[in-house]
């Protein structure tokens, strides 16, 4: 049980965690929109780089982009938390039982490590090269966040045994 206990923990706090940055970014809006305005513009990539044509100025643009990002996090959290929930009505049956209600948690969890890996690794880091800007690179953060999404996953959808009597 304590296995499956720590699953239930772990995978609640990575819930807990998108619904707080989500909460963070509608709180406090303009902190990271300047991150996502600054990225979007390419204001800091490498003087002279010949890839300046992506860059997009419209503040119009740049609030879609951040209120996509808002809202991708809010859809991830609320998906973990929802299978979270099913992970703890589940704790005491069956593995079979058990293994069935990771799922909704799992989506949850991929839909967040396809954010932090495709819109900022990918998207962010490569197409708006943000890797050059000394200022507005979270390429770091981004990986961060993808190893501990992806080890959270990995850890949840373990082979899990039948409980003992």
């Amino acid at each position: 049980m304590i296995i499956r206990l720590a699953k239930i923990a772990l995978t609640a706090a990575s819930s807990f965690f998108l619904l707080l940055v989500a909460f963070n970014n509608v709180t406090d809006y303009d902190s990271n929109f300047q991150f996502v305005k600054n990225v979007l513009n390419m204001s800091t990539t490498f003087p002279g780089n010949k890839l300046m044509w992506r860059a997009i100025d419209s503040p119009a643009v740049h609030h879609a982009f951040y209120a996509s990002i808002i809202l991708w996090e809010f859809a991830a959290g609320a998906l973990i938390a929802l299978g979270v929930k099913q992970l703890w009505a589940a704790r005491g049956g069956s593995a079979a039982a058990w293994q069935r209600a990771k799922v909704l948690a799992s989506a949850g969890l991929v839909l967040s490590l396809l954010q932090w890996f495709v819109a900022f690794i990918t998207v962010g880091g490569e197409w708006f090269l943000m890797w050059q800007s000394p200022t507005w690179n979270g390429q770091t953060a981004a990986f961060r966040m993808f190893a501990i999404f992806g080890l959270g996953l990995l850890y949840l959808n373990q082979p899990d045994d039948e409980l003992a009597p």
